[in-house]
């Protein structure tokens, strides 16, 4: 992937955000898709060597649309200023929309390396089965939190939207109450491209989202008990 030349091209997308002139630079974008495709494809065989759920994804599902759907938005703008894709074992096109979680990541115009694992704002039934999870498995839990390498990468679990009071029906004296006012179970970081420049992506990338294998088998052990219910 190049990525000078792929960050060269969504910034100056994010300049000329208009049909016209994707149209006349469309040769760009189709020789970086297929180079970002190429490391989607790589990036999952690497991660079906310690995580054999995701080796039936298809990267071209994966990959999300460099198109804006403008069609309810004050945003008129029709294209994306980034290249990205989300693998998960079920090739869902959004980062977990509720079928587990999901190795994501984005290339920025501004030049940076996005990514991050687990589940991004599930919906209800499934934010609830993660919270009562917590409270059925709270040594479980603890263990992942504390986990080295998820810590040393990513640091705490995402708190962006985070409920101000307890929800509903959960005791508000758990040792983990801060994380059951969490609505998404996702760890995250970000990497400056402009200062370090990873020497290789997808070994890297994999290395990161290895990192985070903790949290993942945490969250699949809430779908299993859920069936067994």
């Amino acid at each position: 992937m190049h990525l000078r030349d792929l960050t060269q091209f969504l910034n100056e997308l994010s300049e000329n955000n208009n049909r016209p002139w994707f149209i006349m630079n469309k040769p760009r974008y189709d020789i970086l898709r297929e180079e970002f495709l190429a490391v989607v494809t790589e990036l999952i065989r690497e991660l079906s060597k310690f995580d054999k759920q995701v080796a039936a994804c298809n990267p071209k599902k994966a990959m999300f649309r460099i198109n804006r759907d403008i069609r309810f938005a004050n945003d008129k703008r029709p294209y994306k200023t980034r290249f990205s894709a989300g693998i998960t074992p079920k090739d869902l096109r959004r980062p977990s929309a509720g079928g587990g979680s999901t190795y994501y990541f984005q290339i920025e115009g501004k030049g940076t390396l996005q990514f991050g694992v687990g589940e991004y704002l599930p919906p209800a039934p499934r934010l609830k089965a993660i919270r009562e999870h917590i409270v059925n498995d709270a040594t479980g839990f603890a263990k992942v939190l504390k986990n080295k390498q998820l810590r040393a990468t990513y640091g705490d679990l995402l708190d962006e939207d985070k409920l101000q009071r307890p929800p509903k029906g959960f005791d508000p004296q758990h040792v983990h109450i801060e994380y059951l006012k969490l609505k998404s179970f996702f760890v995250w970081t970000e990497i400056d491209l402009k200062i370090n420049q990873p020497d290789q992506l997808v070994p890297d990338l994999a290395r990161g989202f290895k990192d985070a294998f903790a949290l993942v088998t945490w969250l699949r052990s809430v779908e299993m008990s859920n069936t067994e219910e």
